[in-house]
């Protein structure tokens, strides 16, 4: 890629700053106090969702009461909960046996109800423990598949839930083909390649044949971001490839978690460590570029410059997913 389009990256790049660092510079370092979050999705014993299902969370007084009908998909949710209070949630739904279970939520919390599975049994189920860590990641990441951004752009690589237990490879695969053939994935190639056709880069012809080559090499640079930093690194190296949204504490640590988090991820076992999946996707998606590029867009410069810019944008993405976008990313219908 030649300078030209170094700059025209360099100036998104701090037009999204811009636009970011007021937003949190505001805030000072005054603790984020937010309530509690519970959500779920419903299904029976065949996994098949279950729409227009009861949700009742109920505490010890009258105005701990809180009710919701789960959606097309079976999710519900439940905002503005107080923390600290033993709330007791139970699922009913017409031909199904009660479900329950207790919980007790801490400041700023977002849980994940998972296992609630309606059995048409007649005894009332409850459910605190048993289910495997893999039917817990899965349901955790079908959740995350509902995330979007104003309720249609993509938002699959955030967890909101700081108890969210690690992917199995498969589900690393999954989520990583699930954001690179999304449809609004695809209208933003198509977009970004327009940008790059009147900015004259990379050094293809014009017309409609070099807009195709723009749209191709666009395409081919994601999916192979994706799934090398997705997917196969994460799953060779145990590490997990989602940020994980911090939401409370001063400004000050908020910025930093976000800003560390291309260098620094959580692995399978739990554990801070070096981010070499992201890093490794980064440049191998950079060095498989020059397989396809035109030869002018392949120097050294070019390569460790585009990596620098890719570095940069993945800082910039983790402080507006920390201080913007959770206020704007739907996470199912409200009731």
């Amino acid at each position: 890629m030649q300078k030209s389009s170094w700059r025209l990256r360099l100036f998104l790049f701090i037009g999204i700053i811009v636009s970011v660092v007021p937003a949190f510079a505001q805030n000072g370092d005054k603790p984020d106090q937010t309530k509690a979050t519970v959500m779920g999705t419903v299904t029976d014993a065949n996994d098949a969702v279950v729409s227009g299902a009861n949700v009742v969370v109920s505490g010890p007084t009258p105005a701990d009461r809180h009710t919701a009908v789960t959606n097309a998909t079976g999710f519900f949710e439940f905002t503005d909960l107080n923390p600290g209070v033993p709330y007791t949630v139970t699922i009913s739904s017409k031909g199904f046996a009660d479900w329950s279970t207790h919980v007790t939520l801490d400041p700023g919390r977002v849980l994940i109800i998972t296992g609630s599975q309606l059995s048409v049994e007649q005894a009332r189920t409850t459910v605190d423990v048993g289910y495997t860590t893999e039917e817990i990641a899965t349901e955790q990441v079908k959740l995350q598949e509902q995330q979007r951004i104003f309720g249609f752009i993509p938002n699959f690589y955030v967890v909101y839930d700081q108890d969210a237990v690690p992917m199995t490879s498969k589900l690393k695969f999954k989520l990583a083909l699930k954001v690179a053939t999304d449809p609004v994935t695809a209208a933003g190639i198509l977009f970004l390649g327009g940008i790059y056709q009147a900015a004259d880069i990379p050094d293809y012809q014009q017309g409609a044949k070099g807009y195709g080559q723009r749209v191709g090499a666009i395409t081919a640079d994601g999916f192979s971001d994706i799934m090398i930093g997705g997917a196969i690194l994460p799953s060779l190296l145990h590490q997990d490839p989602r940020y994980f949204y911090q939401g409370t504490g001063t400004t000050r640590s908020r910025a930093l978690h976000a800003i560390s988090s291309p260098f620094v991820c959580k692995g399978d076992n739990g554990r801070l460590q070096p981010n070499y999946s992201s890093i490794g996707g980064d440049l191998a998606s950079a060095a498989i570029s020059n397989l396809y590029y035109p030869s002018s867009n392949r120097t050294a410069g070019t390569y460790l410059g585009s990596f620098a810019i890719t570095t940069a944008q993945r800082v910039a993405s983790a402080l507006i997913q920390e201080f913007v976008l959770s206020k704007f990313t739907k996470r199912g219908e409200s009731h």
